[in-house]
């Protein structure tokens, strides 16, 4: 079954007939983890990097890095048995905007955060596809813990 997961959406399957798809990360990061012990694979599409409001973590929780990326790891390992040290992490996505008046920086400050979170959570990268001017569709198979990548790039 493939299923496909939105902005600030995350899903996790022990179906080896899954594939787990999000499409369209510009700014936005993706970050999948996959188990090959226990062939679970997970993908969270974080939005920004930390919400503005304790409103904001309750209603969408995943969209934000900052309380997405435990949630995520943590529900890995708590409801499929995952260890963390088992875990292969990857991430993508963190476009610049070609925009020159770009004051905000959101692809690069999505990035940071996710690179302290994952530190913080003593999780190392695997393999990083972040920044550069293009938005990337991503594919995790839960069977083989593989990766499929499209680029397009962001025109405005």
């Amino acid at each position: 079954m493939n299923r496909i997961i939105g902005i600030g959406e995350m899903t996790i399957s022990n179906d080896i007939n899954d594939t787990i798809k999000t499409f369209a990360l510009a700014s936005c990061v993706g970050i999948t983890a996959y188990s090959a012990v226990r062939r679970v694979g997970g993908l969270i599409h974080i939005a920004l990097p930390n919400p503005s409001s304790i409103e904001e973590i309750d209603a969408r929780r995943c969209f934000y890095a900052s309380t997405g990326i435990p949630f995520f790891i943590k529900r890995m390992c708590q409801e499929y048995g995952c260890s963390k040290g088992e875990l292969i992490i990857n991430i993508f996505g963190g476009a610049n905007s070609i925009m020159k008046s770009d004051a905000f920086y959101v692809g690069r400050r999505n990035i940071e955060m996710t690179n302290k979170i994952l530190n913080e959570l003593n999780l190392k990268i695997h393999f990083s596809e972040t920044g550069g001017n293009v938005s990337r569709t991503v594919e995790l198979d839960v069977a083989t813990g593989e990766i499929n990548i499209w680029h397009q790039n962001i025109i405005i």
